[in-house]
């Protein structure tokens, strides 16, 4: 009488099944938002995370949904306008890969010494958020963050990053983009800003809610300083 083999536990197909899925999930994920991200490359965001919450936030307070905006390309946004965008929120942008280490470093400190929390976040990284992400904070989604600005230093100019930067970002409530808020606040054009008037735009985008540069605080106007003199600072500032 011969002995039967005992039967093999299938602990090591399942091990190697999910693994293969795993797999197949990592080369699907890495597909889709590199092609999203090339898609946005030539194609303009049609709408953000951010831009459907506030507009939820909005029909939650009883208020109708608002969502204000006008793509501007690139040569259409005054240069003043761009200048104040890297004196105000990152100077080293033309120079680095998508992460400032000199700015996160100082945030850190700053931070440990139990200041005002203060991030250190470049514009890479910001339009990585509002363009790929929702807006809550979460370690899972500082990774992602991480990932979608790897992504787009990789694919687009740094042209494209702050063109789309400038277009989506939030500039009051339900306005978005630097084109609406210029012709909400002052009447005319994102071509034909002032440096003056580019600094104060500037000066309130950390809380477009709360600030306005229609009624400018103390507070503001010390930062539309700040980033002014930023402004002469940054010399030789040339674009493609």
């Amino acid at each position: 009488m011969s002995l039967k083999k005992p039967r093999r536990t299938s602990s090591k197909f399942s091990v190697k099944k999910i693994a293969r899925l795993l797999f197949k999930a990592m080369l699907w994920f890495f597909g889709v938002t590199i092609f999203w991200v090339l898609l946005y490359k030539f194609i303009n965001p049609p709408i953000t995370f951010l831009m459907v919450e506030r507009g939820f936030e909005r029909k939650a307070d009883g208020k109708e949904w608002k969502l204000e905006r006008k793509w501007r390309d690139f040569d259409e946004l005054s240069f003043n306008l761009k200048k104040a965008a890297l004196a105000g929120e990152d100077s080293r942008f033309m120079t680095h890969y998508g992460f400032d280490l000199e700015a996160i470093g100082k945030a850190y400190e700053k931070n440990k010494q139990g200041k005002k929390i203060r991030g250190g976040s470049t514009i890479s990284q910001q339009t990585a958020k509002n363009v790929f992400l929702w807006p809550r904070r979460s370690y899972v989604r500082k990774a992602f963050e991480a990932y979608f600005t790897i992504l787009i230093e990789l694919l687009w100019s740094k042209e494209r990053i702050l063109e789309v930067y400038l277009n989506v970002i939030e500039t009051g409530d339900g306005i978005y983009g630097m084109e609406k808020a210029c012709q909400k606040y002052y009447g005319k054009s994102a071509e034909n800003l002032t440096k003056g008037e580019a600094a104060l735009l500037i000066a309130v985008l950390p809380n477009p809610i709360r600030w306005t540069p229609a009624k400018p605080t103390a507070y503001i106007y010390h930062k539309q300083s700040l980033i002014l003199r930023n402004m002469r600072n940054l010399k030789g500032l040339k674009f493609n």
